[in-house]
């Protein structure tokens, strides 16, 4: 027997000798690996974790099929799991790609998902490349001749991510295929960015207190928690935090882009507004060293992904109600007083499906705030006996303004000023796959919002304050052109504009009250402070005033794959 085993490896090394001179000649190993490595695997050495790509051309590997006839004859049994070993990443006849939302007739947990697809072919090395997919749930499938056919069923591509997914295919002679049920963490080994995705699931199932995803941004590593009083982060009414602090930057260099187009109001340094939830397919996190592509802030990068119909029709209705039925009344909202008041109703919808089968998709989604909230007040003003010392005129007509004291003391008003909040958000995303390697995107959002604020500037009596109305859009259009595996073309025009105004609460003509400043008419009268008391109120300062800010961008980018990335 050791006779025999010792005849078998002489047979195979003088195959494999041959097979590498004959490579040699036809001009092998010249960029990657050829037939010598293929023969040394076959002799039992340890070379099962890197790729072979001509194994799929058995043509090219005569030796291959005389093998077990040679073994056979000298009495020596044939493993073929020794072949299966080697094939890490074999030369693949064709290579699927396949979106969760075009499937034919793939079943992916509970959902069927129809469309077409489109196919790659491996190069001489066994590499493949497919650049610039929207993000999703994928299905992969390799094949080659003589080969099993293998599937990934759920392969989940994440925004602004390279991934990599290998296969081994084992040898065949019938047909068969093998489906992947368990993949390994993604890890993305073309860069060295540090960040991370957070998913839709997430997104839209998380329990968040008025459903704003930037509020997410606490789950990114290095993100911190911020002050109560921060600059963006601290929520603003009804509206939530305007940013995030992570990687020790500060949260007025975070740059937001929505499908590669910013949403940064420029005078803020801020995001314009928030998305709905309902419209955030997912969105990446990159707060340090990322690629050079990114720009303009030295603080984190987030890039939203918004979601797209199927050729399924898919719609949803929600409201959220919160009071203060069960509330804990604030410190300095004592009885006998009424509690302050707090309502707040979201509700909405959203609708996704095809316009054309297979082709054109949409989706669409609304959503809407009405939020009434009674703010605490607990002020010094003046007493009984200090208003009937007052003999001034003017003085005189201010004091109409000012609430009177209604605790025990006779010095101090406690009770609520109202801040109500209505927001509308409108947003219609559309796709159109022009052919199997031509995609048209485009997505707007549309928002109005309407709030009051009756303290904010220093006023601390009812009746003042200040009303902010605006409109919020953005608007994006995105040009996919895959024009070879390795050569794409992607095309962004995109805007995104803020327009708001702050108008004084009250308007009351200062010359009715015999103030002349030089303004009249319903311009309100000048922010007052009484000395002593602490008693604010008027104005307020600067006010009214606004602003409107467009910003517009053009970009296109080309992505060309050349060699092993």
């Amino acid at each position: 027997m050791r006779r025999t085993l010792v005849a078998a490896f002489a047979t195979i090394a003088a195959i494999a000798l041959a097979s590498s001179v004959l490579y040699l000649a036809q001009g092998g190993f010249g960029g990657g690996h050829g037939r010598f490595d293929a023969a040394l695997l076959c002799m039992g050495l340890p070379w099962t974790a890197i790729a072979w790509p001509h194994f799929i051309y058995l043509r090219d590997f005569w030796w291959l099929i005389a093998l077990p006839f040679v073994l056979k004859r000298l009495n020596v049994p044939v493993y073929s799991t020794r072949l299966t070993l080697g094939l890490a990443k074999p030369k693949l006849k064709e290579h699927r790609i396949l979106r969760e939302a075009d499937l034919r007739e793939v079943r992916i947990g509970d959902r069927f998902r129809l469309g077409p697809f489109s196919t790659v072919t491996t190069d001489a090395s066994g590499n493949y490349n497919v650049a610039s997919l929207p993000p999703g749930p994928y299905v992969v499938e390799a094949q080659a001749p003589g080969f099993q056919h293998q599937v990934v069923p759920q392969f989940d591509l994440l925004v602004d991510s390279n991934v990599t997914q290998n296969f081994k295919l084992p040898a065949s002679a019938v047909s068969e295929t093998i489906t992947v049920t368990e993949l390994p963490p993604q890890v993305d080994s073309s860069t060295i960015t540090v960040g991370q995705t957070i998913e839709q699931r997430v997104v839209q199932e998380i329990p968040l207190n008025g459903r704003h995803f930037v509020d997410l941004g606490l789950l990114i590593p290095g993100s911190v928690t911020p002050p109560q009083n921060g600059f963006l982060t601290a929520p603003l009414r009804g509206q939530g935090s305007f940013s995030f602090n992570t990687a020790g930057n500060r949260e007025d260099t975070v740059n937001f882009m929505v499908n590669g187009i910013n949403l940064n109001d420029m005078v803020q340094n801020q995001i314009t507004f928030q998305p709905s939830i309902n419209t955030v397919s997912q969105f990446k996190v990159d707060n340090s060293t990322y690629s050079a592509e990114y720009g303009r802030n030295s603080g984190a990068i987030v890039n939203i992904a918004t979601r797209s119909g199927t050729n399924q029709f898919h719609g949803e209705g929600f409201e959220f109600l919160r009071n203060n039925a069960l509330d804990a009344r604030n410190y300095f909202n004592t009885k006998p007083t009424l509690q302050s008041p707090f309502k707040r109703n979201q509700f909405g919808g959203a609708i996704g499906g095809p316009i054309i089968p297979n082709r054109t998709f949409f989706f669409f989604s609304y959503e809407g705030l009405r939020q009434r909230q009674g703010l605490t007040i607990n002020q010094v003003v003046p007493s009984a006996a200090q208003r009937a010392a007052v003999i001034d005129p003017v003085s005189t007509k201010l004091l109409g303004f000012i609430p009177t004291a209604n605790d025990a003391t006779g010095t101090r008003f406690v009770g609520s000023a109202t801040a109500p909040v209505n927001i509308d958000q409108f947003t219609g995303d559309v796709t159109h796959n022009l052919s199997d390697t031509k995609r048209l995107h485009g997505y707007y959002a549309w928002q109005r919002d309407f709030r009051q604020e009756p303290t904010l500037q220093g006023n601390n009596i009812p009746g003042f304050g200040d009303t902010r109305r605006s409109h919020r859009q953005i608007g994006t259009f995105n040009y996919t052109d895959a024009i070879t595996p390795n050569v794409v073309n992607e095309m962004r025009v995109g805007f995104n504009r803020i327009h708001i105004e702050f108008a004084p609460n009250n308007t009351t003509d200062p010359s009715s009250v015999g103030i002349n400043n030089g303004l009249s008419g319903p311009t309100g009268l000048p922010q007052i402070t009484i000395g002593g008391l602490g008693t604010n109120f008027g104005g307020p300062t600067g006010f009214p005033q606004g602003r409107g800010d467009t910003t517009v961008v053009l970009s296109d980018t080309l992505n060309w794959v050349r060699g092993k990335h």
